[in-house]
């Protein structure tokens, strides 16, 4: 027998400590260039992105390993505290090549929470109901998203005091350390499959559907990526925008996360009268209007809150849509003792992270800041490619 809470107990838990998980990483997570702006020129800035996402991908391939050995349980509890002592850094810090290490620090221990929290609801979700339950958990954590830029911007308060947002995620860390504490000390841990990363790369590429579902992934986590570290900068410093005017956008862009991803969730489960339609349609309609969006961005530089916090929500109804249908789907497909698979898939965003700056760099050279959106329109229409290849889940 094995020592669990109830389900739905523990579902809605591990929600509540998703909610202030990502309370702690988006507070400060649409300042971080801007405040890494300050001592460090913007492809200098790339670089510093680029050597996270580097460590996060090996984070990513060792976590599996880690887990195995140490269980999950374990293996977050000590995230957590690492977690603490890099944020307790990057504000005491005044050194631009500490902070730098302590940026790409966090960055990789940031995803392998994330991994660890999947792992979780993994255990605790049944095949029946995979789309109901990570509609759920992606809202609640889109809920946070929907606040925590509003209260970043309050912390800034229209100055360069980049520090507070850092003291209010690291505030977030001590309820989330007590909260694994509390609930999962008695975690058992599934029989989880040993791959190396050769046998592991061989695994995913032996499902033709996982491969199509990753490259479509990537696509969407380089659409947040870049839309997370250089649109700040560009509605800042190209449009005009002060960091209070800056808030409230991105609030009202978000508020299409928690509205429409656990009803999209719940459908794609055939939950309304039996109604069901396949993941792989409305990805594809997601996908069509995040490019488009992003596309029509590049012809708007008027300084208007409601025009801009307009675009960008049009741009996020079909990301949402694009990242429960991708969630369910791979969800529906793996082994809960499939962590490696679950890392690999993982690993999506810092690739992103590597990627987007070059999409910077490269854009740049060769066009001005507005048409980056064109570009990057562009890269969420290619989606369509992998995406209607894809043959639909059922159950």
């Amino acid at each position: 027998m094995t020592s669990r809470p109830p389900r739905t107990h523990i579902i809605y838990t591990i929600a509540v400590i998703g909610f202030i998980y990502t309370l702690h990483l988006v507070i400060p997570m649409y300042s971080n260039s801007s405040f890494l702006n300050i001592f460090a020129d913007e492809n200098t800035l790339s670089y510093i992105y680029m050597a996270g996402a580097a460590l996060s991908i090996f984070g990513y391939l060792v976590a599996p390993s880690i887990i195995r050995r140490f269980g999950n349980y374990n293996t977050t509890i000590a995230l957590i505290i690492i977690q603490i002592c890099l944020f307790y850094g990057m504000v005491a810090s005044t050194s631009a090549l500490t902070l730098s290490v302590i940026f790409i620090l966090q960055t990789a221990v940031i995803g392998l929470i994330s991994l660890s929290l999947d792992i979780f609801l993994e255990v605790y979700t049944e095949g029946s109901n995979v789309g109901s339950v990570r509609g759920l958990y992606i809202a609640t954590l889109n809920a946070s998203w929907l606040v925590a830029p509003l209260i970043g911007s309050m912390l800034i308060n229209g100055t360069d005091n980049y520090r507070n947002t850092y003291v209010a995620a690291l505030a977030m860390l001590f309820p989330l350390l007590y909260l694994v504490y509390r609930n999962f000390p008695k975690f058992k841990d599934p029989n989880y499959i040993h791959l190396s990363p050769h046998q592991l790369i061989r695994h995913v590429s032996s499902n033709p559907n996982w491969v199509r579902l990753f490259v479509a992934n990537t696509i969407l986590q380089v659409f947040y990526s870049w839309m997370v570290v250089y649109s700040p900068i560009y509605l800042n410093k190209t449009i005009g925008f002060g960091w209070d005017d800056i808030g409230i956008i991105l609030v009202i862009m978000l508020i299409p996360f928690p509205l429409i991803q656990y009803p999209l969730g719940k459908l794609s489960d055939g939950g309304y009268g039996g109604v069901k339609y396949g993941q792989k349609k409305i990805m594809a309609i997601g996908f069509i209007i995040m490019g488009l969006s992003t596309i029509a961005l590049s012809l708007f530089t008027l300084k208007s809150v409601a025009l801009w916090a307009t675009l960008l929500l049009i741009t996020r109804i079909g990301a949402a849509a694009v990242e429960i249908m991708i969630e369910t789907y791979f969800f529906k497909t793996i082994s809960v003792r499939d962590s490696a698979a679950l890392g690999f898939f993982r690993i999506t965003r810092p690739i992103s992270y590597f990627l987007a700056p070059l999409i910077t760099i490269i854009g740049l050279y060769f066009t001005t800041n507005e048409y980056i959106f064109v570009i990057v329109g562009i890269i969420c229409l290619a989606a369509l490619i992998p995406v209607l290849g894809m043959k639909e889940v059922r159950g």
